[in-house]
């Protein structure tokens, strides 16, 4: 058996988290990523490591930035909340608080 990196176990933690926070199965990631469901596996016990490109699709899949894969921080730059807050809102209601921040920056751009 291969002897487990700590720094890829954890990444395989907050991927894990990640994947089961979406409702994905191993198999239904594995897919979506491109990838074998054996080196999923791998990848979530922390056996193996990964490439740029594919933490790149693992990252796009389940809308995480690679700050939080990588380093267990939400880069979410300066902003407090449920960095997944946005993620379950439907395309009509980002439209309008899409318009509703550019209304808010005109205004805080006019103000003294």
């Amino acid at each position: 058996m291969k002897e487990r990196k700590e720094i890829n176990v954890q990444i395989g933690d907050r991927i894990k988290a990640s994947r089961e926070k979406r409702g994905y199965t191993q198999e239904k990631f594995s897919e979506m990523v491109g990838v074998s469901l054996q080196y999923i596996s791998d990848l979530e016990r922390g056996v193996v490591g990964t490439s740029i490109p594919t933490l790149i699709r693992i990252c796009t899949v389940l809308h995480v930035s690679s700050d939080y894969i990588l380093f267990g921080e939400a880069g979410n730059a300066g902003i407090s909340g449920d960095p997944d807050l946005l993620c379950h809102i439907s395309p009509e209601q980002a439209s309008i608080l899409s318009r509703g921040i550019s209304l808010l920056l005109e205004a805080m751009a006019d103000a003294p």
